[in-house]
């Protein structure tokens, strides 16, 4: 079975903390994560939330300067725990 999943990747655990209180509040289910190997940057902390929020979380950002982002990335676990990362490009026009 696949797992999937987006992260939002920051260089502060501040603002992950922060960003991961932004999205709750706003009703999004979200967890801080360990960052992926694959995305090797950063405080090794992410927010993690379901992919059919993405919209929503990038409205979110959009509206709350999050300074420290390095980016979005959809992650891919299969049933045998291969991880595959991917950086979330933005939408033309946003």
């Amino acid at each position: 079975m696949m797992e999937k999943f987006v992260i939002a990747a920051f260089r502060s655990r501040l603002q992950v903390m922060a960003f991961e209180r932004t999205l709750r509040a706003a009703g999004v289910k979200a967890s801080v994560v360990t960052t992926p190997r694959a995305v090797a940057l950063g405080c090794g902390l992410s927010v993690r939330f379901e992919c059919l929020d993405l919209e929503r979380v990038r409205m979110l950002l959009r509206g709350a300067p999050m300074t420290n982002l390095i980016g979005l990335y959809s992650v891919e676990r299969d049933s045998i725990g291969r991880v595959i990362v991917r950086p979330v490009h933005s939408q033309a026009g946003k």
